[in-house]
This record gives C-alpha cells, sequence and structure tokens, in this order.
C-alpha cells in the first residue's frame, strides 16, 4: 500500500474534503481524487462517499484511519531515525496541549528544546480534554501529549512522565474587592458570577465540585476559548478559576491573582505512545526531564 496515498487520505479526513485537503498538499484536486480512487481499489473497499462536493467517510473508511495513522508516524519515525545521525538539524515534533498546560510548562519546555535543537520545527495542536490527549497520542496524530488531570497520570496505553502539579488560582479584575488579597477561600466565591470552561476540562470540574459542596455562584460564560478568558475578567464579566500556569501572563494583563483555599491541584505530564519514539520526541522529553530537575 502507497504511503502517499494515505497521507492524501488523511489529509482529506483533516481538512474535511477533497478541495481542502488539495489546497493543503499543493497538489490538483483531480489528481487527489485519481490517488485516492487508487488506493480503493488496492482495498477493494470505497472509502468516501461522494455526495455533491461533499466527501463522508465511509464505515470501511473511518477503520482505515487509526492504521493509517500508525503507518505514516511509524514511518515518519524510521525516517527521523536515520536523520538522527545529523543531530536533529531539521525536522518536526508534533505535541497536543490542553490550552492552560500550552502556557506552561509547555512554553518553557518548547524554550528548552529549541534551544538545543533550533532547527526542529514544534507543531502544537489544540485540544482541550486529558482523554483528548491521550487519543491523539494513541491514534498516532500527534507523538507527545501534555495534559492535567485530578487524579493520578493516566498510563494505560501511553507512557507518562510526571511534569508536577498545578494548583487552582482565581483572576480577578481591579477594582474588584477582592483584588488586592493574595488568597480567598472557596466559600467567598458564594454569590459571585464564574467565568467557567466546557465539561470535561479540569478547570470546569473544579468549579462543578465547588457547586457540589454547596458554594452557590452563577455561571458568567462558559467558553472554550481560553484566549477570552483574561479579557472577559478584565472587562468585569466575572471571575475565572483557573490554573496557576495562567499566574504571571494574567499580572502582567493586570488581573489580580489570588490563591484559592484549601488548596486543590491538578497532576501533569507528558504522554508518548509505547515503543520506538522518533529521536526529536526522545530529545523532548530528556529536555523535559532536565526542566523537572533544575525546579527540584
Amino acid at each position: 500500500m502507497d504511503i502517499l496515498r494515505l497521507r492524501y487520505f488523511l489529509a482529506i479526513v483533516d481538512s474535511g474534503g477533497f478541495n481542502r485537503a488539495a489546497a493543503v498538499l499543493y497538489v490538483s484536486q483531480p489528481s487527489l481524487s485519481q490517488a485516492i480512487r487508487t488506493l480503493e481499489r488496492d482495498l477493494g473497499t470505497e472509502l468516501f462517499h461522494r455526495i455533491g462536493r461533499r466527501a463522508v467517510l465511509t464505515e470501511a473508511g473511518r477503520a482505515l484511519i487509526g492504521p493509517a495513522r500508525e503507518a505514516v508516524r511509524s514511518l515518519e519515525t524510521a525516517r527521523a531515525s536515520v536523520e538522527s545521525v545529523h543531530e536533529l538539524r531539521t525536522g518536526r515534533l508534533d505535541v497536543a496541549s490542553m490550552p492552560s498546560q500550552a502556557i506552561e510548562p509547555l512554553t518553557t519546555l518548547i524554550r528548552s528544546f529549541s534551544d538545543r535543537h533550533p532547527g526542529v520545527v514544534v507543531v502544537v495542536k489544540a485540544v482541550f480534554t486529558a482523554h483528548d490527549v491521550i487519543e491523539a497520542v494513541r491514534t498516532g496524530a500527534v507523538e507527545l501529549g501534555l495534559l492535567a488531570c485530578a487524579g493520578p497520570l493516566p498510563d494505560k496505553e501511553v507512557d507518562t512522565f510526571g511534569l508536577g502539579r498545578q494548583r487552582f488560582v482565581l483572576l480577578v479584575p481591579p477594582g474588584d474587592p477582592l483584588a488586592g488579597r493574595r488568597s480567598v477561600g472557596s466559600g467567598e466565591l458564594s454569590g459571585r458570577r464564574l467565568i467557567v470552561g466546557q465539561p470535561g476540562t479540569g478547570m470546569r470540574a473544579y468549579t462543578d465540585s465547588l457547586r457540589e459542596q454547596g458554594v452557590e455562584f452563577s455561571v458568567a460564560a462558559e467558553t472554550e476559548h481560553r484566549v477570552s478568558l483574561l479579557p472577559l475578567v478584565l472587562a468585569g464579566a466575572g471571575l475565572a478559576v483557573v490554573t496557576e500556569s495562567w499566574r504571571d501572563l494574567a499580572r502582567r494583563a493586570g488581573a489580580h491573582v489570588l490563591d484559592i483555599e484549601p488548596a486543590t491541584a491538578l497532576s501533569v505530564g507528558l504522554v508518548s505512545r509505547r515503543g520506538l519514539l522518533s529521536p526529536a520526541s526522545s530529545a523532548f522529553l530528556a529536555a523535559a526531564g532536565a526542566h523537572v530537575e533544575s525546579d527540584r
């Protein structure tokens, strides 16, 4: 089976159609269509239902996604292993990260890795839950994943490297009665308006747990877009419970950051597929290990 045709197949899946995939791949749409028809002949089944200009995956097409990603990723790992003799002068590393952890520790990890391997491009994919991070790594969509969870770090189907813990803090706008304080009791959030994340995130699980404990707050906004959190807080729309990865950024933007007592924290870690890793993945994990050691 031609690996190039599998790349074309995955590009259509990820882009949502033949025309978009052709643009991403810099090939003509007829050439792309012909490659997929050849792949379908090789497999003896249709991978897409052609409905006008739309391409809808068949059951066989859905079944091919996982094996195709693994085949493409394995080839990339093999190629990268050969290229490693050039000391990672060039290359690419795909990392899936949850939003808050993309601020920290990912910023520091990428800086440390890039200092050692400036020719390797780190491509960060946005995912919103720990489950989504694991799925992206397990299926080969990315090589590494950065996640946070309330309990122990996951260790099924992936290898895990712990990076520490991040406690929850409260973002408060200037002029708020809480501004200027260093900490706030979780019970003091009763009667306040909070900006919350979507279900499935650690931030949302924490605020839901407060309500279960009898802390009666109202929801000012629910957002998947973490970039909107600070502007909403600074505009006075509500307060936001986030992890302390936001602390420095929020303070520089003008928000006040208060520790929430009693302290509650998320475990943060990197996950990778089990088995052979690309040289770039191995180097990134090594840089992460050095970062953890330096913090001790």
